[in-house]
């Protein structure tokens, strides 16, 4: 814009002397009178006066031109400040999104798999209930049935009680007679031979059967107690049938747990002080190979109400193999729930963990006929069998004590911690005898054949310790 009035102005300075040059050499010349040149002039003047006025005003409106293009430069330039902050803001701002979104994506997620396993746990928990009601109304059918086979030997029982009355009658007539013959004969003289006694045979009324009739002696079968079932009840999820509960306190032979105040060396304790996520160990390398028994021993001690996780054992396929945890919502106080390949589960009792002092505990499976036994202080505390009966526990996986696995290696939950000290844990791929677990809870005697122990144990961070005492009663 600019431009063209610079080119106009030098065009107009160079016209402007030409035709001064040309005036003047007009006005040397002698023809024409001088006042005409003068007027000229002034009027040349006048002209010049007026072409500096319009030379200024373009001047100062090309000065103005050159502020206003300035002044546009720069806000263009803050114009593109603000976009480059803008979309740096923007991707920020996207940046954040896309982490909430994964964050949101991983929760749910985890969410899901929770809600996947409360609803295997139902469903298992409602086939146990079902198949418990089936019992309970097997049972009751059965009773019905020894209830009515009762009733319909009470007749017999009457007529046997009605024939025992008689022949009692009859021996004691029969003991009155002998007595009377016993007199007599004392009161005979020495020389009266005394005839040879033989046994008085009880006397029998006719139509009532002899003491020695089959008819009597199949009345008092039926008066013997029904034998016992060979075979316990199927175990559930509720309180596990096959359970041997301990006795009441009136008698003779009350449970009460044995202190084990003099138990020594029963090797390291790893003590987990409360219930961070962080308090976690690692049993590595894991399982050599698939177990189809397992036997796991340890002396437990916890520090709070509850029992938290003792071991978990997760692999891609399923992060809930083998799990001994209780203190959820849907377990009593003490209670603890004994996991192989998730979904199922038997709720194991284990009451006496809670008083605060340390409880020898062996948990045994076996997938022959699905047998299971829980030895609390030597004491079998429940038994029972078609627990993941031919299943085998694959390796691979991840072993970890104190915390439950909601994922390989991770997923843990502060809920579900174990707050309390472990000592002497060991893992056999075999199902322990009696005689190994007393001698184990003892500490006369370790079993061998041991496949993880707690020297195979690892951790890093958290607050888990390792002491070593000489003996329990001075573990922390």
């Amino acid at each position: 814009m600019g431009c063209p009035r610079r080119k106009a102005l030098s065009l107009l300075l160079i016209l402007v002397p030409v035709h001064l040059h040309r005036a003047l050499s007009q006005g040397a010349s002698p023809a024409g009178p001088r006042k005409p040149f003068l007027e000229r002039l002034r009027r040349l003047e006048e002209q010049f006066r007026r072409f500096q006025e319009v030379t200024l005003t373009h001047l100062q409106d090309l000065a103005r031109n050159y502020n206003l293009s300035y002044d546009v430069d720069a806000r263009f330039q803050s114009l593109a400040r603000e976009t480059q902050a803008v979309a740096l803001a923007v991707n920020q701002s996207h940046a954040a999104v896309q982490g909430d979104l994964s964050h949101l994506k991983t929760w749910m997620q985890k969410t899901q798999r929770r809600s996947r396993k409360v609803e295997s746990r139902l469903l298992a928990l409602g086939a146990a209930l079902s198949e418990r009601d089936r019992q309970h109304t097997q049972d009751r059918e059965d009773q019905e049935a020894r209830r009515g086979a009762l009733s319909s030997l009470a007749p017999a029982v009457r007529a046997l009680q009605d024939t025992l009355a008689h022949l009692t009658a009859l021996v004691q007539g029969q003991d009155a007679r002998l007595g009377a013959l016993e007199a007599r004969m004392q009161g005979a003289g020495p020389s009266t031979a005394t005839p040879a006694l033989t046994p008085a045979q009880p006397l029998t009324s006719p139509g009532l059967p002899s003491p020695s009739s089959p008819a009597v002696h199949r009345g008092r079968q039926v008066l013997r107690p029904s034998p016992e079932t060979r075979d316990p009840p199927q175990d559930s999820a509720g309180h596990p049938q096959g359970t041997r509960a301990p006795p009441g306190p009136g008698s003779q032979q009350a449970w009460s747990p044995e202190r084990p105040g003099e138990t020594c060396d029963v090797g390291p304790v790893l003590v987990f002080p409360n219930a961070s996520t962080q308090n976690v160990a690692f049993l590595s390398p894991g399982f050599p190979w698939g177990l189809r028994a397992l036997s796991v021993c340890s002396w437990v001690r916890t520090a709070s109400g509850r029992l938290g996780t003792l071991l978990s054992y997760a692999t891609e396929e399923n992060d809930n193999k083998l799990v001994l945890h209780g203190g959820g919502n849907s377990l009593a106080p003490g209670a603890i729930h004994f996991v192989i390949g998730d979904p199922a589960f038997r709720e194991l009792p284990l009451q006496p963990l809670l008083d605060g002092r340390w409880h020898h505990v062996c948990v045994i499976w076996t997938s022959i006929l699905g047998r299971y036994w829980l030895h609390v202080d030597r004491r079998l505390v429940a038994t029972g069998s078609h627990f993941r009966a031919g299943y085998e526990i694959p390796a691979g996986g991840s072993l970890v004590l104190g915390q439950e696995q909601d994922s390989v290696g991770g997923g843990f939950d502060s809920s579900e911690a174990f707050v309390g000290s472990l000592a002497g844990l060991a893992i056999w791929d075999r199902a322990l005898v009696p005689g190994e677990v007393t001698k184990l809870a003892t500490g006369r005697e370790v079993p061998g054949g041991a496949i993880l122990t707690l020297d195979d144990a690892q951790w890093r961070g958290g607050f888990v310790q390792q002491v070593n005492c000489s003996c329990l009663e001075l573990c922390p």
